[in-house]
């Protein structure tokens, strides 16, 4: 029998407790952003490198399999990073991993829970809530003097079936009408709040969506910047949100806004939805609006 989860985040111990269960899976998600890091591939042209040589390298959770967000997890064949895969390829993914619709997954990253949250989020998205994020990640767990394993643990290939949830995403479009004022949403940015302001960042245009309020990813998590806040702390942490209205959630690529849809999900919001395209895609459209806390544009 897998372990039972009964909410979105599972603290180190609870993992120690369950290492070695029967249909439990542990997933590394760890992706790299402008750095080589210690072993790891070159980046792509997009700025991304995997962590799979840091996963061998550096070292893992025992018994942890390695997931590729920027290849087996997304659409690489979008314009866009990270991009949602479609059902076939997210099957064929979760499959690959030895996970089936029985299994309790549990997903980390080394990088702060932003990657580790975009898979928990795909998985929700594709009708599936058995998973959980691993609260403090990596981090957390080396600093409690766990044990680790180094080099490669071959996953044996399961059968996984998803069913998607539409109302888990939303468009370009869909975005349009919220900012017009004809659809009912809050947009809520969980970009840095210097690139809210309007700083420079990895895009040409600056600022954020009209109408956005700014909640960074990373002052979600407490003083240690690995484990979430407490959920009171979390609650007020999105003040303008009402639990009863659609929250939709964006940033650049769609990865730390997964990082807001958990805090959110923690904080008992059940309307959460993320634009994947996110800065990305609307600030590549020099007729959607940007706005910056200067004014200008």
């Amino acid at each position: 029998m897998p372990p039972v989860l009964t909410a979105p985040i599972v603290s180190t111990q609870w993992l120690a407790d369950h290492i070695g269960a029967d249909d439990l899976v542990i997933v590394d998600a760890t992706v790299l952003v402008d750095s080589l890091g210690d072993g790891a591939a070159e980046p792509t042209p997009r700025g991304y490198a995997s962590g799979r040589a840091v996963y061998a390298e550096a070292g893992h959770v025992p018994d942890a399999v390695f997931a590729d967000l920027i290849d087996d997890f997304s659409d690489t064949d979008a314009d866009l990073p990270f991009t949602r895969p479609d059902t076939e390829r997210f099957e064929n993914a979760a499959s690959a991993l030895g996970i089936s619709n029985d299994t309790t997954v549990v997903v980390y990253d080394s990088a702060g829970g932003h990657w580790a949250s975009r898979l928990w989020w795909l998985f929700r998205s594709f009708g599936y809530d058995d998973v959980a994020v691993l609260d403090g990640g990596f981090a957390t767990w080396v600093a409690e003097d766990r044990p680790i394993r180094r080099g490669h643990r071959a996953p044996k290939p399961s059968v996984f079936l998803a069913e998607e949830r539409s109302d888990a995403w939303v468009d370009k479009r869909f975005v349009e009408r919220v900012v017009a004022g004809d659809e009912d949403a809050t947009l809520v940015c969980a970009l840095p709040a210097r690139e809210f302001a309007g700083a420079p960042g990895r895009r040409s245009r600056r600022g954020h969506i009209p109408g956005s309020f700014s909640v960074p990813a990373s002052e979600l998590l407490s003083a240690d910047a690995h484990t979430y806040r407490p959920v009171r702390e979390l609650r007020s942490a999105f003040p303008s949100v009402s639990t009863d209205s659609l929250v939709v959630v964006y940033c650049g690529a769609g990865v730390s806004a997964a990082s807001d849809a958990l805090a959110l999900t923690l904080a008992g919001h059940e309307r959460v939805a993320l634009y994947d395209g996110s800065l990305n895609e609307w600030a590549a459209d020099p007729d959607s609006p940007l706005v910056t806390l200067d004014g200008a544009a």
